[in-house]
């Protein structure tokens, strides 16, 4: 009888144990997430500025309005030399990750930032 009262005992000095330490566990916050898609454009390319490569793009409309990607792979760099202006006004076949990548500041504010990274870049 001895026995069991001590299992027992020890049972719940660990349960007790276990259940307090969850109370001290921190909460889970997302400060930061992002939403990713792949997209493909032909563009003529507009050369670069400190923020990124800028290329020209024509809608179904035939709008052009201006992409400027902020990141590019170094096999892409090393393959087009995207920091002459050699290139501009070429045109290109650009796959591309569009990225919006949202984080919250200390007030719990959302703050999105856009980010382009070219993955592959043909020529036309």
């Amino acid at each position: 009888m001895r026995t069991k009262y001590v299992l027992v005992l020890c049972g719940l000095v660990v349960s007790i144990f276990t259940l307090t330490s969850f109370k001290n566990a921190p909460v889970l916050d997302i400060a930061e997430y992002a939403i990713q898609e792949t997209m493909v454009v032909k563009a003529v390319y507009d050369g670069h500025e400190d923020y990124g490569y800028n290329f020209i793009a024509t809608d179904e409309e035939g709008e052009e309005h201006t992409i400027t990607f902020q990141k590019v792979g170094a096999d892409i760099l090393q393959a087009f030399d995207l920091n002459s202006a050699a290139l501009v006004g070429s045109k290109f076949k650009i796959t591309y990750t569009h990225e919006v990548i949202v984080t919250k500041d200390g007030d719990g504010y959302e703050d999105e930032n856009e980010v382009n990274t070219i993955t592959k870049l043909e020529k036309l």
